[in-house]
């Protein structure tokens, strides 16, 4: 396999059969299959891609005529995949993501804008690293993309290489849940921090004061906590005891809302105790949760998914790095 700038097309490259071919299937039409998918149509992903639809048209079906399947349907409303294009994108994801990464480091440089894409649960510290990560690089050269999101599309999005890590954490109550459905997509856990459940709700608070809060004290507050979409389950929830009966319950789906919802309801929602005043603002506290006997699962493994056996890129190196640098003041 050459690896080159981005801007030569690889002409020898590793076919479906494990020996190298003359006329094997190449790099570039595995980034033109990825496109069509992303855009949905073959005239946006040629305006993307800089070429001219007839010839993006004929190198994919070049390439259909020689793996021996139809990428796509195509119709007079766009393209979308066949149930073979759906397996064939996971595969070429995964092949396009490492070429990238070796091209990034041992090739040379090229005009093609490097991506790097996180998925995490609604942490501030998450996005806080995030952004001293990006601080070390020339935005101009790279794309960046951060996804707060619901649990599940955490794990999907690694999954199908959308994004390369994605943050959420473990419980006592969702451990078993999670870790077969990270097993499942081929994915990995990575610890970053264990802690004890807070409950997170603004100064003004009627229990802003208190040492510690019970389970009890919380009746009549509502409990915020954020949507998880019709595929949602008590094991996807990012608050700790989701199976517990909450009699006021209100859903947000995004951490502006939440806080707003917290100073004009005196709502409540239960979280790590990690705050990133910098991000969420200091009219906010957390104060220990202290849990019944019966409680499972308010104790909290933060972490870190990726796929297993890839190799990271050095942005991913260096998010986790500031990931692990923030989060040490709090590992006790």
């Amino acid at each position: 396999m050459q690896i080159g700038n981005g801007r030569q097309t690889t002409r020898h490259v590793i076919g479906l059969t494990g020996q190298q071919e003359e006329n094997g299937m190449t790099i570039q039409q595995l980034k033109y299959v990825l496109a069509i998918s992303e855009a949905g149509s073959l005239n946006k992903a040629a305006e993307r891609l800089y070429i001219a639809q007839p010839s993006l048209t004929t190198a994919v079906q070049e390439l259909e005529r020689e793996i021996g399947i139809t990428l796509f349907n195509r119709s007079g409303r766009g393209v979308s995949l066949t149930n073979d294009g759906l397996e064939f994108v996971q595969y070429a994801r995964e092949v396009v993501q490492q070429y990238d990464r070796l091209s990034e480091k041992y090739g040379r440089d090229g005009t093609v804008k490097k991506k790097f894409g996180i998925s995490t649960q609604h942490y501030s510290f998450a996005v806080k690293s995030f952004v001293e990560m990006v601080k070390q690089f020339n935005t101009a050269e790279y794309e960046f993309a951060i996804r707060e999101t619901m649990t599940r599309e955490v794990i999907d999005d690694v999954a199908s290489g959308k994004s390369e890590i994605g943050i959420l954490y473990l419980s006592d109550f969702n451990r078993k849940a999670i870790e077969k459905f990270l097993r499942t997509n081929n994915l990995e856990f990575h610890r970053l921090i264990d802690c004890d459940a807070y409950v997170y709700l603004w100064k003004g608070h009627p229990l802003a004061d208190r040492a510690s809060i019970r389970f009890e004290d919380l009746v009549d507050y509502p409990c915020l906590s954020f949507e998880q979409g019709s595929a949602g389950s008590f094991y996807f929830a990012e608050e700790i005891l989701s199976t517990n009966e909450y009699p006021r319950t209100i859903k947000a789906n995004d951490r502006a809302t939440m806080l707003n919802l917290m100073i004009g309801l005196n709502g409540y929602t239960l979280c790590s105790g990690i705050i990133c005043e910098e991000l969420n603002g200091s009219d906010y506290i957390a104060v220990p949760f202290e849990p019944d006997e019966d409680d499972i699962g308010y104790e909290m493994e933060i972490g870190y998914i990726v796929k297993k056996n890839m190799m990271m890129s050095t942005m991913a190196e260096l998010y986790i790095e500031e990931l692990k640098k923030y989060l040490h003041r709090y590992d006790t």
